[in-house]
């Protein structure tokens, strides 16, 4: 298994409620494996020529490279920011059931 085709992705989200919105829907639509919520994340950030400061929570989504392009119409679509947080990381090595778990969870 290529490490390359399997995707992190970070999407932050102003509360819990959003969080779980998002992690469900793309959970029932099989664009991911896994979604870890992460609460109390303090977000500092420029926004419109000034420095901000957020509490928000971050979402580590674990995903698979076909599904990225549908994950993220999905976040855009259903978050309630402007510019919602949508980084995509590509993880260097990781164990291989691990990877054959993620794998399955995605395709179905």
């Amino acid at each position: 298994m290529r490490s390359q085709s399997f995707k992190i992705v970070f999407v932050t989200a102003p509360n819990r409620k959003v969080a779980r919105h998002l992690a469900r829907k793309a959970l029932e639509a099989k664009l991911v494996a896994c979604a870890n919520i992460v609460p109390a994340v303090e977000s500092l950030y420029w926004w419109q020529d000034k420095i901000e400061c957020s509490r928000e929570l971050l979402i580590v989504f674990k995903t698979i490279a076909p599904r990225v392009n549908q994950l993220e119409k999905m976040v855009v679509a259903e978050h309630p920011y402007d510019t919602p947080e949508f980084v995509v990381l590509d993880p260097s090595a990781a164990n291989r059931r691990y990877l054959a778990w993620w794998r399955a969870a995605c395709v179905g």
